[in-house]
This record gives structure tokens, C-alpha cells and sequence, in this order.
């Protein structure tokens, strides 16, 4: 079992059509996006979920938590907070909920200066959002 410091982490960000995926290093301090996980309102295919943690094996979930820029929680925040309870329900896995004020703005940023066309709908910057949820969470004064 890895100590704090020097655990495999994954990261979410929760969406109803897709929700994205990054797994990092606390060691290393380093974040990558994995491709997103499909969903049907918010609910993915939780055998496939079971397949990731099982190939990566990480000792920590991170689940992004959508809040408005005045702190509020969203309908979101209720959705995302339930999707980390029954990932925790499911693979008795520990998880932190981590604030991502912004996290979406900053992908789609990132995805136009990589040349994305703006179709963010069929095209999603799911990853990149849990890449950078990650890598702040992993960036965070301990």
C-alpha cells in the first residue's frame, strides 16, 4: 500500500454526456488525461470504471467538484458528489471531492490553442478538465 506522497491518484470530472479521466503521481507531481468515460446522464458503464481502477490501481479517487465562482454548490455539484459516493460504494476506493472552479474554461483555452474546432459537444475536453483538476489537486498546499 502507498503512503501519502507517493500514491497513484485518479481524477474525474464529472459530466452527464462524458466524464473525464487523469491519473497522476504524487511523487512525480505529475497529471495525465486518459480518455473520457461515455455516459448516459451522468451514469457510465461501471464495468468498464471497474476495468480502469483495476488496470491503474490507484490509492486515491478525486472527484471534481463544479461550484459556482461565488462558492455555491449547482445542480452539478449534488450530481458530481453523488457519482463520487457510488464510486466509493462500488470499489470501496477513498475519495476527495476537490474544487474545479474554472477547470472547464482553461481546457476549452487549452483545446483552441491545440486547434480545436469548438465542438465541444461531440468533442469533448473532458480530459484535459480532469488533467487540470489533478494537477492542482496534486499542486495543493499539504
Amino acid at each position: 500500500m502507498s503512503r501519502p506522497g507517493e500514491r497513484l491518484i485518479m481524477a474525474f470530472d464529472f459530466g452527464a454526456r462524458r466524464i473525464g479521466v487523469a491519473v497522476g503521481n504524487e511523487l512525480l507531481g505529475s497529471a495525465s488525461e486518459l480518455a473520457p468515460l461515455p455516459c448516459r446522464d451522468g451514469i457510465p458503464d461501471w464495468a468498464q470504471v471497474a476495468r480502469l481502477l483495476d488496470e491503474w490501481q490507484p490509492a486515491l479517487l478525486v472527484v471534481g467538484l463544479p461550484l459556482h465562482m461565488d462558492g455555491s454548490e449547482s445542480e452539478m455539484s449534488l450530481r458530481a458528489r453523488k457519482f463520487a459516493r457510488r464510486l466509493h460504494g462500488r470499489f470501496g476506493r477513498p475519495f476527495e471531492m476537490f474544487d474545479e472552479r474554472g477547470s472547464t474554461r482553461e481546457a476549452k483555452r487549452i483545446a483552441r490553442e491545440e486547434g480545436h474546432a469548438g465542438d465541444y459537444r461531440n468533442h469533448g475536453v473532458d480530459g484535459i478538465a480532469a488533467e487540470l483538476i489533478l494537477s492542482a489537486f496534486l499542486a495543493r498546499p499539504a
